[in-house]
């Protein structure tokens, strides 16, 4: 490796490599792009804490990431890969000095839609809602829906093993991602061809799902695409008196074998803040079906004699979840409307996402929220949760806080956010669950890898050690920096 670039050499090499209109140095981007949402309250405040990056840097072509990581990789110099931008764990944060944000967000073509395959292939910028839109124009969908989904693009989607919320149907992207290219840090353009199954060894679409940038950089996604059936559509709305009762709801539609699109349960709290108007403090479970008319109304008839079955579960106009469905999703202006608001009250909200075996994830919500309440000073304006994701194993619990920031903008993570997570996480792991769900590791878990992985660390630090050797892709994300 040579010597060590300063500031400006670093800048003048990718202005050789890109061009001058694509490296990108003015200050207030810099400090836009050394953060992302985990550190929004002080990004609010304009306040910056971070090391700025050298440059954020736009390539149009695979060949262009290529060189763009190959001179990193020659130089030491650390590559934070971005697409969207709608990151929450801290996986986007420049905590190295000199940093390169390698942005994808211009290669942004929508390259095929085969429907005789059922494939659609799109470059890493591409943002999920317009391949959407395009698709719906004739009849399909791909059947992911994060509530980022205006903002999320495809790149950072596969990157952070994301889901969506019609997933006990469609599954998780994992279960859409066909083929894909991405490249290696010593500028190895790798492609995964788009088939169906094969058994020709490992499932090597794993070493770019889910790698947060600190393996490789996505270039190009191919996934599934579904035939639409929007007139089918058939939307449930219950209240419950307790989160038990819903658990064995979930448990036991998946269980029995249907699949609808969205399953989700909300405790009294976070109940409260999302349907107010009709939730009367209780638990509210929901359930969409979809699909072909016969599947949407086989599966509607089953959840509804299932949830009779437990007695106490009160019906709502399913008009209402549709409704508060077709306006869950975030855009800029929302988080603009975030942003206001959190200057103008000082309240502001985080989750955190973990998943656990049905024996155990009614005990997770418990203890977690029981030890919160317990061990955090602080006005809480709500603190609650719902399960947003179910399998036939086990389901997800996404945890809602919202607090008064009562102390200094720097000191906000530190106080509130950092220790409530770490609750949620310690509770987590004591039962066998999962420390994340789908938002990813990011730079606020990875203290708590080894225990996530157990005898397991083995092959992912492996894996970090062979396609990384000098450690130059996304430091701190996932494997934690050295102390």
């Amino acid at each position: 490796m040579n010597e060590k670039l300063t500031r400006e050499q670093i800048v003048s090499a990718y202005i050789d490599i890109l061009g001058s209109e694509r490296v990108i140095t003015d200050e207030q981007t810099l400090k836009e792009n050394s953060v992302d949402r985990y550190y929004k309250v002080e990004n609010i405040f304009g306040i910056y804490s971070l090391p700025l990056p050298a440059a954020v840097v736009k390539p149009g072509t695979p060949q262009e990431v290529a060189e763009v990581l190959t001179f990193a990789n020659e130089n030491g110099i650390n590559i934070v890969p971005k697409t969207g931008g709608s990151a929450t764990e801290g996986g986007l944060e420049t905590v190295i000095e000199n940093s390169i944000v390698v942005d994808g967000s211009t290669m942004n073509e929508i390259l095929t839609i085969d429907t005789e395959n059922m494939l659609a292939t799109v470059q890493c910028g591409v943002c999920l809602e317009d391949l959407e839109t395009e698709l719906r124009k004739i009849g399909y969908t791909t059947g992911h829906s994060p509530q980022s989904k205006p903002l999320a693009q495809f790149g950072g989607l596969v990157a952070t093993r994301s889901i969506g919320q019609f997933s006990t149907l469609y599954g998780g992207i994992e279960d859409m991602l066909v083929g894909v290219e991405t490249v290696f840090p010593n500028g190895q353009i790798c492609r995964i061809k788009n088939v169906p199954r094969r058994s020709a060894g490992p499932d090597i679409r794993h070493l770019v799902l889910g790698n947060e940038g600190a393996l490789n950089f996505i270039t190009e996604v191919t996934v599934k695409i579904f035939r639409y059936y929007p007139e089918n559509n058939k939307f449930y709305g219950y209240l419950l008196d307790d989160m038990k009762t819903g658990l064995k709801i979930l448990r036991e539609v998946v269980t029995q074998g249907y699949r609808p699109s969205v399953a989700r349960l909300y405790d009294r709290e976070d109940g409260l803040y999302h349907f107010k108007h009709f939730s009367d403090g209780r638990c509210v479970l929901i359930f969409v079906a979809e699909g072909p008319q016969r599947i949407a109304d086989a599966t509607g008839a089953a959840i509804e004699e299932i949830v009779a079955s437990f007695g106490s579960a009160e019906r709502v106009d399913g008009a209402l979840i549709e409704d508060w469905f077709n306006n869950l999703n975030w855009d800029i202006s929302k988080i603009q409307e975030e942003r206001i608001e959190i200057l103008e009250t000082l309240n502001n909200g985080f989750t955190t996402e973990i998943s656990g075996n049905w024996s155990v994830i009614g005990d997770i919500y418990e203890n977690s929220l029981a030890r919160i309440r317990k061990e955090i000073s602080a006005d809480f304006t709500l603190l609650g949760g719902h399960s947003s994701h179910s399998y036939l194993n086990g389901t997800n619990m996404y945890f809602v806080y919202y607090y008064k920031v009562d102390v200094d903008p720097t000191e906000e993570r530190t106080t509130y956010h950092d220790p409530i997570q770490n609750i949620i996480v310690e509770e987590t792991l004591k039962l066998g669950g999962s420390m994340c769900h789908h938002h990813g590791v990011g730079k606020h878990r990875t203290h708590f890898l080894a225990e996530e992985y157990g005898s397991s660390l083995y092959m992912l630090e492996t894996l970090k050690s062979a396609f990384d050797p000098n450690g130059i892709m996304n430091r701190g994300t996932i494997f934690p920096l050295e102390k």
